[in-house]
């Protein structure tokens, strides 16, 4: 067999964005039938009834189901931080995985309050991506196996997925990826992460602006700029998002760091996060507006910004609520209460 020697890494990617499904709209309004009939007045539960209606459409199934709800967080180390942009070391990386592993993690005790299976998946943490104030993060081959392993991560096709990550480095990532697609001052983008100072963010301001200034030439498009600005993690979840599009398993993304790998998608396609909701607005300032930028209202609001995927679990707990309430109210002619009058 020949083989095409033109086809670029990226090709199967773009291609893969070009023929997403959409939402099964039977679902909806088998939805939207159901609820009309519900023990309660029309749209008193307000939101809820919306995410009902989006968690059935976009696992083509009625009545929606909550028996799998799955967290994944990708870790991944970066070589930015070798310009002391962290209040962390990157070992720590590996440490806080290690706590995953073990059950001790803040994601872990949430994942056991809300029945959410969890598992992590380490990105060649001893092999940090490349300095993006002085290289392309990863390579184009690099970039597209890391996505495809984000794809292939979303196994089993669960009812339900929440992305995270874990990353030293990764908040200044984020920044320089939403800088890079939105422009803007770098200022716009940054924030304290884990925990610098203002020193530390007039540094990671100056850091972003040099590696999008780097790389300016190759950002109009959106998948160079994930690879020379991004991470393994931002890359495995860009997969993740894809694949579970092509699965019918709706996506709940976490903070400031999640919603930068949807930017991504959304970028490529403006419709691709149709079968994502934003769990929460983190504590980390860019994160609103990078939230107005894809169009998505987040469910919570609780001040959090630790990610690991902390934020998207705990609004799974109200997107199975939503699915409970849809599903085992009552009717009116079941409960033997008498509907509005005509």
């Amino acid at each position: 067999m020949a083989i095409d020697e033109t086809k670029k890494p990226f090709d199967d990617i773009r291609n893969l964005i070009a023929h997403l499904p959409m939402i099964d709209e039977d679902a909806v309004a088998r939805v939207i039938e159901r609820d009309a009939s519900l023990t309660k007045p029309p749209g008193s539960l307000g939101r809820l009834e919306d995410i009902a209606q989006w968690l059935a459409g976009w696992q083509g199934n009625y009545p929606p189901c909550i028996d799998n709800f799955q967290a994944i967080v990708f870790a991944g180390n970066h070589g930015v931080t070798a310009q002391g942009v962290s209040a962390f070391p990157a070992e720590v990386t590996a440490q806080m995985v290690a706590n995953f592993q073990s059950g001790g993690a803040a994601v872990n005790q949430i994942c056991k309050t809300y029945g959410v299976g969890l598992k992590v998946f380490e990105l060649a943490l001893e092999v940090p991506t490349g300095d993006i104030t002085k290289a392309p993060a990863l390579s184009e081959r690099d970039c597209a196996a890391t996505i495809a392993y984000g794809m292939e991560a979303v196994a089993q096709s669960p009812d339900l997925l929440c992305l995270g990550e874990m990353g030293i480095g990764n908040t200044t990532i984020a920044a320089a990826i939403c800088y890079g697609l939105y422009g803007g001052e770098a200022s716009d983008w940054v924030g304290p992460g884990t925990g610098v100072d203002a020193a530390g963010i007039e540094l990671k301001c100056k850091v972003i602006s040099q590696a999008v200034e780097l790389h300016k030439p190759h950002l109009d498009d959106p998948l160079e700029l994930l690879r020379r600005l991004g991470g393994r993690e931002i890359a495995a979840m860009v997969g993740a998002i894809l694949a579970a599009r092509m699965q019918n398993v709706p996506v709940i993304l976490d903070g400031y760091i999640g919603t930068a790998a949807a930017a991504i998608v959304h970028k490529m396609s403006p419709d691709g996060l149709d079968h994502c909701l934003a769990s929460h607005c983190s504590a980390e300032p860019a994160h609103k507006l990078l939230l107005q930028k894809i169009g998505k209202q987040p469910l919570l609001d609780l001040g959090m910004r630790l990610g690991e995927a902390s934020g998207a679990v705990m609004a799974a707990g109200v997107v199975k609520a939503a699915a409970n309430l849809h599903n085992n109210m009552a009717s009116f002619a079941e409960a033997g209460v008498s509907d509005k009058q005509d």
